[in-house]
């Protein structure tokens, strides 16, 4: 069995600097999952030309749309890079731009071309579950994020909360307040459990 090697982290795209190359329907879609997990998030586009939907996102986000073809240029002071043209030389020259920076790219619908995949995406409140499908089957990836959407509940937001500020509370080090937080959480899962039974 092929194990998934990724090791999913959460980025501050409100801080770092993302550009999308391209301004197609793949463009959109990528720049409309961004902004839906991260309505705040740090965008330029660069393509000689732009869907209309997607010009009205980029304007409703504060997205800067630059018109014309790509260019190294455009890599300067990024940190995460997303190709989606539809022109293969174009996207493979992003992408060895990008690797001779350090820059995270991913080359949409070409696995090796990348660094990071855009999973699925389940949001509540301060609880966010990201789903991935090592870059083979997106599908799988849409129907476990809505499984996850129906069985997360609603008020999960209120218990991080409540959580949050009950930790505030416990006296100790750092290791006792971790004890006594997966104490008291425990019950969760167990409760769950319960239900299901």
């Amino acid at each position: 069995m092929e194990r998934n090697e990724l090791y999913p982290i959460f980025l501050k795209v409100n801080v770092l600097k993302v550009l999308i190359v391209g301004g197609g329907n793949v463009a959109e879609e990528k720049l409309t999952f961004l902004l839906k997990s991260s309505p705040n998030a740090q965008v330029e586009m660069i393509s000689p030309m732009y869907r209309p939907a997607t010009i009205a996102l980029a304007k409703k986000h504060k997205v800067t749309m630059h018109t014309g073809k790509y260019r190294r240029k455009y890599l300067r002071k990024k940190h995460i890079v997303v190709a989606t043209t539809d022109v293969p030389k174009v996207n493979e020259k992003v992408h060895a731009d990008c690797r001779k920076r350090s820059i995270l790219v991913n080359v949409a619908d070409n696995p090796p071309f990348c660094d990071f995949y855009m999973g699925g995406i389940v949001t509540k409140g301060n609880v966010k579950v990201a789903i991935s499908t090592n870059g083979k089957s997106p599908t799988t990836a849409k129907r476990l994020r809505q499984f996850f959407e129906d069985v997360i509940p609603e008020n999960i937001d209120d218990l991080v909360k409540n959580l949050n500020e009950y930790r505030k509370t416990i006296k100790g080090d750092f290791e006792e307040k971790v004890e006594t937080l997966n104490e008291f959480t425990k019950g969760l899962v167990t409760k769950k459990e319960a239900d299901e039974n």
